[in-house]
């Protein structure tokens, strides 16, 4: 069973992921500051982090940063989620090591399909 933390600071949005998580058999936490995702992701080492890039105290590029520049925890998979899911939003984060993006509004297909790939 896959541990997964979600970093997302609108109630409805990750009230829906946790739901998905839950009926699909995985563990899961939630958060919705970035400073305590950081510290989060440091002590529990989720197998993945579903991680907003817009949140009130930091970007979910910083956070992805902050992971990557860390040796220790650049094994740690994140799949960005953003409202703005133009191309250079995606690029921007891949380029900073996110594993993958996938824009808001969420298809749940699709949203599976990348988990599943980030999982395996």
């Amino acid at each position: 069973m896959a541990r997964i933390l979600v970093v997302e600071d609108e109630d409805n949005i990750a009230m829906a992921l946790e739901f998905l998580l839950a009926r699909d058999g995985h563990a899961h936490s939630r958060l919705s500051q970035g400073g305590a995702a950081l510290v989060a992701i440091r002590t529990e080492r989720p197998d993945l982090v579903l991680l907003d890039v817009m949140l009130p105290d930091m970007s979910g590029y910083e956070i992805v940063e902050s992971l990557r520049a860390d040796p220790g925890l650049s094994d740690v998979r994140i799949l960005l989620m953003t409202a703005r899911g133009s191309i250079v939003e995606k690029r921007r984060g891949l380029a900073l090591g996110a594993d993958g993006f996938i824009a808001k509004p969420l298809a749940l297909s699709e949203l599976r399909a990348e988990m599943t790939r980030l999982l395996a």
